[in-house]
């Protein structure tokens, strides 16, 4: 008898202000220690801060999406043991991947900036991201790169 799993997905709720799914999923990984109030709060204020740079041209959520989207990889290199040696093998990148890998650069990126408040760190992040720019745009072209460099080795790819 199959046993019942819910899906993480159909768990998830948008978030409160913006009724993105995207953002909600965003919060939760910007959460520590289960705090989420304090990571809605960094995120919500993060987002004002760039409507003020912005003055609503693009709205924030906007921008926050064009900052995921430009920070989403494409190819990654994966290690494979192939006859005793192991090959860096660029792989094409799965959809949950490409959005977890773009969260995790955007945030680190935020998180090893010190100084200012997290919200002002975390809305330039996303404004450079949404114009290709910023450390986590780095960490992108890095990767790619990397996947580019060792083309040779895609045939391992199984």
């Amino acid at each position: 008898m199959p046993r019942k799993f819910t899906h993480s997905e159909a768990q998830l709720r948008p978030d409160p202000r913006y009724n993105s799914k995207v953002l909600s999923r965003f919060i939760n990984c910007i959460m520590l220690d289960g705090k989420k109030a304090v990571a809605q709060r960094v995120v919500y204020n993060a987002l004002e801060e760039i409507e003020k740079r912005t003055k609503g041209a693009p709205t924030a959520i906007e921008v926050f999406n064009l900052a995921i989207e430009n920070v989403l990889p494409t190819v990654e290199v994966r290690s494979r043991r192939v006859g005793g040696a192991n090959y860096q093998v660029p792989m094409q990148v799965k959809p949950k991947r490409r959005q977890s890998l773009a969260f995790r650069w955007i945030i680190k990126a935020v998180r090893a900036e010190k100084g200012k408040p997290m919200h002002l760190r975390l809305a330039r992040e996303l404004m450079d991201a949404s114009h290709s720019e910023g450390k986590a745009m780095n960490t992108r072209e890095q990767t790619h790169r990397m996947a580019e460099a060792n083309r040779a080795f895609s045939h391992f790819a199984w």
